[in-house]
């Protein structure tokens, strides 16, 4: 993860929280320590496939075109690949390889809808992209957590499978938001 750090500066500090969220997401299901556990390593691992994007892309201020959101899009499948090697990580890489599938069907990099996305892939996808949300990066300044709470509902049943938000929106409005919205 520091490599990683070092490689995509606005990454640094982002995988931690995610792994937070996604583990705080987790026992409000009820899922076991095992589960946790790997659900931690799981939201720290979910974006070390960006080590084969160029820096150039993962670096730019301004909007990226096409050809370099499809390169974007490769770091998921890269970071399943290098995760899939250590044993007792399997299930890891494959919630890391769908993190970016969409409940309506129109994420990365399969397609996946609904109830097809394992849950865990389900839980970092909502951690990401609230962590994501919340943080200043060249091209965009972080939301509010009410900004990112309002965003979050708006795409629930779209982006994000909505009993995950509804139980991470009552976790947050408990209280449980880190506060630092990682600023880059």
């Amino acid at each position: 993860m520091k490599a990683l750090g070092y490689y995509d500066y606005y990454t640094k500090g982002h995988s931690e929280e995610v792994a937070y969220y996604a583990v705080e997401i987790g026992r409000m299901f009820d899922l076991g320590d095992e589960k946790l556990e790997k659900l931690y390593w799981a939201g720290l691992l979910h974006d070390i496939g960006k080590i084969y994007v160029p820096q150039v892309v993962l670096n730019k201020t301004s909007k990226l075109d096409e050809r370099e959101f499809e390169l974007i899009k490769i770091h998921p499948v890269r970071g399943y690949e290098l995760v899939k090697e250590i044993e007792g990580f399997e299930d890891v890489a494959i919630w890391i390889r769908h993190h970016h599938e969409r409940w309506d069907g129109k994420g990365y990099p399969d397609g996946l809808k609904g109830e097809e996305i394992p849950f865990e892939a389900r839980v970092l996808c909502v951690a990401d992209s609230y962590q994501a949300m919340r943080s200043d990066r060249p091209y965009k300044r972080g939301k509010s957590v009410e900004e990112s709470i309002q965003e979050l509902r708006r795409n629930a049943g779209r982006q994000f499978d909505s009993a995950i938000v509804e139980k991470f929106i009552e976790f947050l409005e408990g209280g449980g938001d880190l506060g630092t919205g990682h600023r880059g």
